[in-house]
């Protein structure tokens, strides 16, 4: 009887062990393991990360980081990790998140415009996507690719259309690049190219204007007024002269692109630079920073009207005075440069 009832316990606790074990194994795989309070978290496993990178990455969002660790192990996933940007919803448990994170790459919306430099677009593409900011550049810059495709590192940046695009995370710099090529094309359709023609001027020389248009001002509803005046001029065989090409020469040309020059001298005037378009007629050899597809649209669109000369409107902010006459346009600049001059602005 006594060794009866020792067998009775031990299958007992048997049981009970077994019972213990296949509860652990059940919380491990199915019990919720997540630690934010947000209804949903991204993981971004880089292209170079190690098992090692992504438990420390994804540890802070979880509850039981050993827990994930053991179901990972079991499903395989050390062995076969997959880069990208991945869900991670509330409540998920460890077989959920695994099955997440390597098979559901979630694309994502990325930005950019007013950008003044392919430096400047390859810093905020960068903030956005896993290639750094050298990679892009390099790629945005690769000689042999803009040869082939009708480009020169001074009209690389016509190519980047400023709008939102859908990309995922783990993009490379010449995906990017490539797929930017298609979207400009996409871009310049057949409408498109044959306003273009119609001006007589390359979809590259219409974004270089229209990139002048936006520098002169922020008024979109302006901007087809603005684009007519640079056409008559160009039609007329007159130098552009505008302001904001000369000051882009001189960042050019001092290489530095941080500096604020508020007020255009007459000494900046001849700086000698083939941007300077007081010095030189037509348009510049590429745009002087990324114009939105708003400016360039204006230029496509331009207000038809005999106007040649604008200048700013003292008493319409961020809106201009044209004239026809250099007369008349030289009696609205005297009245601008007496309100600048009371305003103290130096430079």
């Amino acid at each position: 009887m006594y060794i009866k009832k020792i067998l009775l316990i031990i299958a007992l606790l048997g049981v009970v062990a077994g019972g213990v074990f296949v509860y652990n194994i059940y919380q491990s795989i199915f019990a919720p393991n997540t630690a934010f309070q947000e209804d949903e978290v991204y993981l971004t496993v880089a292209s170079d990360d190690t098992f090692k990178d992504v438990v420390r990455t994804i540890s802070p969002m979880i509850k039981d980081p050993e827990s994930f660790v053991l179901v990972a192990g079991k499903k395989g996933y050390p062995s076969n990790l997959k880069s990208g940007r991945f869900r991670i919803k509330k409540g998920m448990n460890n077989n959920e998140i695994i099955n997440s994170i390597r098979s559901k790459n979630i694309p994502l919306n990325i930005s950019f415009n007013n950008q003044e430099r392919l430096e400047d677009l390859a810093g905020r593409v960068a903030e956005q996507i896993e290639a750094d900011s050298l990679e892009l550049l390099q790629s945005f810059t690769d000689a042999e690719f803009l040869e082939a495709n009708g480009f020169d590192r001074n009209t690389a940046l016509a190519m980047y259309i400023p709008n939102t695009y859908e990309f995922f995370w783990n993009t490379g710099a010449d995906q990017f690049r490539d797929r930017m090529l298609k979207e400009y094309h996409r871009f310049w359709n057949d409408d498109r190219v044959t306003k273009a023609e119609q001006l007589n001027l390359s979809p590259k020389e219409v974004t270089s204007l229209a990139a002048i248009v936006q520098k002169e001002t922020a008024k979109v509803d302006e901007r087809p007024r603005v684009a007519g005046v640079y056409l008559n001029r160009i039609r007329k065989g007159m130098p552009l002269q505008a302001d904001p090409t000369v000051i882009y020469a001189l960042k050019r040309t001092s290489g530095d692109f941080d500096m604020v020059i508020k007020r255009v001298l007459n000494k900046d005037l001849q700086v000698d630079s083939p941007y300077n378009t007081y010095k030189y007629r037509g348009i510049p050899p590429g745009p002087i920073a990324m114009p939105d597809i708003s400016s360039i649209d204006a230029v496509l669109n331009a207000e038809s009207h005999n106007y040649l000369y604008f200048v700013a409107d003292t008493q319409n902010f961020g809106y201009h005075k044209f004239a026809k006459t250099l007369s008349q346009h030289n009696e609205n600049a005297r009245e601008y440069r007496q309100w600048i001059d009371h305003q103290g602005v130096k430079r």
